[in-house]
């Protein structure tokens, strides 16, 4: 009787046509909506979406994106059991591991974005057979530089005093057979359920992106993230307003100082599979732009995007801009502080009207907060019942670790 409570969802609307968003009342109607073009007039809007996670190459921004464009439509999301953050990870995927999913019935899900090791046979256990498959990839020295400094903790980086103290002794402080070890070498090649020690041979590269290509209907760049949007949300027939976005999740990088050119080559050299990877992508990404948009369409959606968020700004939050988590004011807005890492977050405006401040909170939602409220929605019988035991654990913990009266 608990399990049947326990899967109970929120039922689906209708397939959506594209349609201005609820952002839409917070901006300048005249805004252009982009240029006309064949391939936008008369489509329907996708909702059947997964999401390959990548870490640190701005998929919790994606993440933010897919959240609230199913939260909006009132869409089912394919979520981590008993509010997990993430979906088996390391670990392959397997379908058992998302909350509500019975084996052999049809997949009800419409959105699944959260972390997870892909294993395609797995997902199309919980995802329909028309989803639209879709991730993301950073330049791989970006990407360790970040990954240093938020795995910090990690086996391989934890005793290196520096990116360049590792890289010159990978023998001392990296071990394969370490279960986090993928953090610290071609993490994206993991993350897309490959093996990330294996040797990038130039025939071994092209069968890898040969399975990505057949698997993944787009693959964005973290380093166009605005011309990105736009071929996304043209993929999907969404609006332009659909992927209007604040970064979430965003380290501070002050504090950060040049890489040498010696030390992009040991980069280069020790992550050579996601290096290949990413040259690979990033040049396919460029001939489906050019294969699908004009140079001038594209630049005039980027800058409309550009002015989308910067008009969102002044109307959501304070100095327009992100700030250090010491500084935020409302702690439920305050992002995850994880490794050496100062991730920012924001601060709302004083004075909003409610509409305006619910409207704008989901912009700026760090993602453990935004999971956790798609859950209480989505399962809100089991949330209850995991909120009533985590306050009980708690109950109890703090009894066991009272000292006992003397009675002397």
């Amino acid at each position: 009787m608990k399990d049947s409570l326990f899967r109970q969802k929120i039922p689906l609307k209708d397939p959506i046509t594209r349609s201005r968003t609820s952002l839409t009342p917070f901006l300048d109607p005249g805004l252009p909506d982009g240029l006309a073009s064949s391939h936008k007039a008369a489509c329907t809007s996708k909702t059947h979406i997964f999401f390959l996670k990548v870490h640190k190459s701005a998929s919790s921004t994606i993440m933010n994106i897919l959240f609230r464009f199913g939260e909006q439509r009132n869409l089912t999301f394919a979520l981590p059991t008993n509010q997990n953050s993430q979906l088996f990870y390391p670990f392959y995927f397997v379908a058992e591991v998302v909350e509500g999913f019975t084996d052999g019935t049809s997949p009800s899900f419409d959105i699944m974005c959260h972390h997870l090791r892909f294993l395609q046979t797995e997902v199309q256990r919980v995802m329909p057979n028309d989803t639209f498959y879709f991730s993301i990839m950073r330049n791989p020295i970006h990407l360790m530089e970040s990954s240093f400094s938020y795995f910090k903790g990690s086996s391989s980086f934890f005793n290196a005093k520096s990116l360049d103290d590792f890289l010159n002794n990978t023998s001392k402080f990296y071990d394969p057979l370490k279960t986090d070890s993928h953090y610290s070498r071609n993490l994206m090649a993991f993350d897309f359920g490959f093996n990330h020690n294996s040797k990038a041979s130039a025939q071994h590269t092209q069968l890898l992106t040969r399975v990505i290509e057949r698997q993944f209907d787009l693959i964005l760049i973290a380093e166009y993230f605005d011309e990105s949007m736009v071929l996304l949300k043209d993929a999907l027939c969404w609006s332009l307003d659909d992927v209007v976005s604040f970064p979430i999740n965003q380290q501070d990088t002050s504090y950060r100082s040049t890489l040498s050119p010696r030390t992009i080559q040991k980069i280069k050299s020790w992550n050579k599979l996601d290096w290949e990877l990413y040259l690979h992508f990033n040049r396919t990404f460029w001939e489906r732009i050019n294969q699908s948009m004009s140079r001038e369409y594209l630049q005039q959606e980027v800058t409309a995007l550009r002015k989308r968020r910067k008009q969102l700004a002044k109307i959501c939050l304070q100095r327009e801009q992100s700030v250090h988590s010491w500084d935020i004011e409302d702690k439920l807005l305050k992002p995850f502080q994880y490794g050496r890492t100062r991730i920012l977050g924001y601060n709302l405006r004083h004075g909003l009207d409610e509409t305006t401040k619910q409207a704008c909170r989901s912009f700026i939602m760090p993602e453990l907060q935004y999971s956790k409220r798609l859950y209480e929605r989505q399962f809100p019988q089991k949330a209850l019942w995991l909120s009533q035991t985590k306050k009980h654990s708690k109950t109890h913990s703090k009894k066991k670790e009272r000292p006992l009266k003397s009675h002397s």
